[in-house]
């Protein structure tokens, strides 16, 4: 079975689509049919809404989420309420959502189920650590490139990325968008010394000279591009703890202090550059690594889009396992 070997390897993993309806259901029950229940729990969860039988912007029908006997889940209580298996509540947590308090549980059956859980980084901690007492062996993630961050290193180890037709229709532009995703998520670690160096730091910019002095650039955000560099002769490296933007990068291209800089950021989710950008200022001798990253472990298909466009399935997994030089899966064809 492609990659399920590798994913129990880790402790957490989040499936995370780079658009409505390029397969993320599929591929979270493709997984959740195929791990051995019988030798480890595990648990799911969603960021957002996930198992409708109809998307609620294309109108096409959706795949529903099937859960196994001795899955642990955590959906709300509006949609714990709806679930079509036996189940036993095992805790109700005291944050509410809009749709009720988060409700986990564990199948005492087979299933559907609506999921709807946590919808912030906090929450989804919260819940993982609320959960350790059951000995859960893997935490699956339901999330969703438009809440990318909820995918981030900080909440899970491993990642299942998800593409196709439904974000291009053309093969070789989907291969490129996908492919840039695949590098961001492929990014070195930065430095034990940098990440011990930043890893406390919440706010600001930070320049690392070439004496390894660290200097505040008095800039409240990345977004900012007002950048104080008096005193420092050349910058090593440049730590954003928020967001890296092509107005920022565009802002310090050019300059000689910033000549060969390494700039990290927390992790990919907080890389928002255009492709052109990006691969010009790594070709001009830049470079930009993270704090945390997670391990890819898959990248699946979808060729079909909800206007009923088909792309050539076989093709298109070659052609994107070329460029990423990573296994790709149309997994409606697999096993």
């Amino acid at each position: 079975m492609p990659f399920i070997e590798e994913l129990i390897k880790y402790k957490s993993c989040s499936i995370v689509g780079l658009a409505k309806n390029t397969g993320k259901t599929v591929s979270l029950n493709y997984v959740l049919d195929r791990l051995p229940l019988d030798k480890m729990r595990i648990a799911v969860s969603s960021i957002g809404i996930d198992g409708e039988t109809t998307d609620q912007v294309t109108r096409t029908a959706k795949p529903e989420i099937t859960l196994r006997e001795g899955t642990f889940f955590a959906t709300s209580e509006k949609h714990y309420l709806q679930r079509k298996l036996v189940s036993e509540l095992v805790e109700v947590s005291d944050e509410n959502t809009s749709l009720g308090r988060i409700v986990t549980a564990k199948a005492l059956s087979s299933g559907k189920i609506l999921l709807s859980g946590p919808s912030s980084n906090l929450g989804l901690r919260r819940w993982k650590k609320s959960i350790e007492k059951y000995n859960i062996d893997l935490i699956l993630i339901d999330g969703a490139l438009s809440r990318m961050s909820l995918a981030s290193p900080a909440t899970s180890e491993s990642m299942i990325l998800s593409t196709g037709a439904a974000y291009s229709a053309n093969i070789n532009t989907l291969v490129q968008k996908t492919a840039f995703v695949v590098d961001l998520i492929n990014l070195d670690l930065t430095s034990e010394d940098n990440i011990l160096r930043f890893n406390d730091i919440n706010n600001g910019v930070w320049a690392v000279d070439d004496e390894d002095q660290l200097h505040d650039l008095q800039v409240t955000s990345s977004l900012s591009t007002n950048i104080n560099t008096e005193g420092i002769g050349h910058c090593k490296t440049l730590y954003l703890s928020g967001a890296l933007t092509d107005t920022f990068l565009n802002h310090i291209r050019g300059k000689r202090v910033f000549k060969g800089t390494e700039i990290v950021v927390t992790d990919f989710t907080k890389i928002f550059l255009t492709p052109i950008l990006y691969k010009g200022f790594v070709n001009g001798g830049g470079k930009i690594t993270v704090m945390m990253k997670s391990k890819l472990i898959a990248v699946t298909v979808n060729p079909t889009a909800p206007n009923g466009m088909v792309l050539d399935s076989e093709k298109l997994c070659k052609t994107m396992s070329e460029a990423i030089q990573f296994p790709v899966y149309d997994l409606k064809k697999c096993d």
